[in-house]
């Protein structure tokens, strides 16, 4: 796998030569397919029995109750009845960690700031038995369209869709938990084979977005409330730098996030967690952060 000359060194900035090997030993794993089972669409058992009869095998996950690895295909699960009625989501395990580590509960007022396709959304709906209210907001047409698709299909019922950049929202708003899965390089998901298009500008650009929308979060947070800030990146600059911006805010403290050991993380001493390209997960960071009363 080739990389560009700035990735490399943003790679040797801040990881040891044997953590690099890692990564690219990460990038180079045939991920199995994962998915969700959805509440929302019915009992778990059941859903898992249909799959059966279906000829679909997986195996579970230790950590979370409603996710699996299967190894059939994304196409053959996909032509299954309990998918094309909603009953399981397709999402990568790296993805289900946030809205878990969000921890939002029924009565709460939750916002998902860049919510497409859904599937941290419509988690967090299941999460809390369509309890929690949930507000979802995308900027980008085509993505919004999708959004609306799987939210509906998931049975994601109290969810306000919103068609908008959410950096843009008002300020009069307030919410008990913001998860913020900002736009990034996606320097965590790269695989074998593919060719690597993240530039400089690129990982620029994603800087900027992300300081604005940590920004904007911020000021939307009630007091007392959470965020978690997460990226599928292990670039440091869009990670704990990024969140450099609420850091320094005297009201913000920091939650330690804990991984179940089988989910392999690259050491720190900031209380994130950032979970290394493997054979079942993504490179992806995590951050949790409370807003004082």
């Amino acid at each position: 796998m080739i990389f560009p000359e700035f990735f490399e060194k943003e790679l040797a900035a801040q990881y040891t030569p044997q953590e690099i090997e890692e990564i690219v030993r990460g990038y180079g794993a045939k991920r199995p397919v994962s998915f969700r089972v959805n509440p929302l669409r019915g009992e778990r058992e059941q859903t898992l029995r249909s799959l059966e009869e279906e000829g679909i095998d997986f195996s579970c996950v230790a950590w979370y109750a409603d996710a699996f690895v299967s190894g059939a295909d994304e196409r053959t699960i996909a032509n299954t009845r309990v998918y094309r009625m909603g009953a399981i989501y397709l999402q990568s395990l790296s993805s289900m960690l946030p809205p878990l580590a969000l921890g939002a509960a029924a009565g709460e007022s939750v916002l998902d700031m860049t919510a497409a396709p859904g599937g941290k959304t419509t988690q967090i709906s299941a999460l809390t038995q369509g309890g929690a209210l949930i507000t979802a907001c995308e900027k980008d047409g085509g993505r919004f369209s999708r959004l609306r698709y799987n939210v509906e299909k998931q049975g994601a019922s109290r969810v306000t869709l919103l068609h908008c950049d959410a950096a843009r929202l008002d300020d009069f708003f307030r919410f008990d938990k913001i998860l913020l899965d900002a736009p990034c390089s996606g320097s965590g998901t790269l695989q074998a084979g593919e060719s690597v298009k993240i530039t400089e500008k690129t990982l620029l650009g994603c800087m900027q977005t992300q300081s604005a929308l940590l920004k904007k979060a911020w000021r939307l947070l009630k007091r007392g409330g959470e965020l978690v800030y997460s990226t599928c990146s292990i670039f440091e600059k869009e990670n704990a730098g990024a969140l450099r911006h609420v850091l320094t805010e005297p009201d913000a403290e920091v939650i330690p996030l804990e991984m179940p050991a089988d989910i392999p993380v690259f050491p720190r001493t900031d209380g994130a967690v950032c979970v290394k390209p493997s054979v079942n997960y993504e490179g992806f960071f995590l951050a949790k952060i409370r807003k004082k009363g």
